[in-house]
């Protein structure tokens, strides 16, 4: 049976990968500090896995534009890391990295967006250009950056996912669409929250599990490459709210731009499958409205569950 390793297995997408694959593959956590570069070689050369899953990351966004140095130091040093111990495996067929959607940062479309303008809505390709604006997407380029240095160099098996924006949480409120969910169920009056007018698309965990477990059976084919996840589906976040409580049927009072005022605040990420579509076969199948009526049921029962 084939090894996979998977770092930040806890997480939100590691806990479902693992209980995905184990059925088909050997599951090790990395199980030591990100910065602990001795520690990742003796951990890889134990395990000597045949795929490395890198999900490990400081992720919550917002905290990156005032804890810098720390988003800096785990998200790119830590990749660093994991890169220069995995090279010198000699079973790893490939390298997955979990990149994001949020390096293509400021685009022209954005200034339109801030000033209240219509347009076209854009959408994002592997070769759109970034400009990440935020501390979490500038360590994310340059983890990018590196593996295709590894790849020209030494020629690391990797593929990186940009990944949109996952949602179907079941223990964490901090992202978009739980945090919407979770406050109007908890508030019939009221909730607060950001910027209503960024526009964001948003994919359901399995489609973006399905797309882990493609690449890991289609590593030829993913070898070296870079996929955006999609889907072209980027909606403003005053509409989303406004679905989300239509859902729900809630009637209360949003307060809108009730957190810190983000200087690199983003205004328009919207990409498209079609490059992972064509060399891998892969799409996402589940719709947004499918999708949140999922989890506002997810919520639900854990509130309710609480109360109980």
């Amino acid at each position: 049976m084939q090894k996979i390793l998977i770092t930040g297995l806890s997480g939100f997408i590691g806990g479902y990968l693992k209980e995905k694959l184990e059925p088909k593959y050997q599951i090790f956590d990395l199980d030591r500090d990100l910065l602990d570069k001795e520690g990742i070689d003796q951990r890889l050369q134990e395990v000597d896995p045949d795929f490395i899953i890198h999900l490990a990351a400081r992720t919550e966004v917002e905290k990156s534009f005032y804890e810098q140095t720390s988003f800096s130091s785990v998200n790119y040093v830590g990749t660093v890391n994991m890169i220069e111990s995995a090279r010198h495996l000699k079973n790893l067929k490939l390298f997955v990295f979990s990149s994001t959607m949020e390096t293509y940062g400021w685009q022209p479309e954005s200034d339109l967006i801030r000033d209240g303008k219509e347009y076209t809505l854009p959408v994002f390709t592997e070769e759109t250009k970034q400009h990440p604006n935020a501390p979490y997407a500038v360590a994310k380029v340059g983890c990018e950056l590196y593996l295709e240095y590894a790849q020209r160099s030494f020629n690391f098996p990797f593929c990186a996912f940009r990944q949109t924006n996952s949602y179907g949480r079941k223990d964490n409120d901090f992202f978009v669409v739980e945090q919407i969910i979770s406050q109007m169920l908890k508030n019939p009056d009221e909730v607060n929250l950001g910027y209503g007018e960024p526009y964001r698309n948003f994919l359901w965990i399995d489609d973006l599990i399905n797309l882990y477990e493609t690449v890991i059976e289609k590593h030829e084919q993913a070898r070296g490459e870079i996929f955006c996840t999609g889907p072209d589906n980027a909606l403003k976040i005053t509409d989303l709210v406004d679905k989300i409580a239509k859902k729900i049927g809630w009637n209360g009072q949003v307060n809108w731009n009730t957190k810190p005022k983000r200087d690199g605040e983003i205004w328009v990420l919207n990409s498209s499958p079609a490059k992972a579509e064509r060399l891998l076969g892969w799409k996402p199948k589940m719709d947004l409205d499918t999708g949140l009526d999922l989890t506002i049921q997810i919520w639900r029962e854990k509130l309710l569950t609480k109360i109980d």
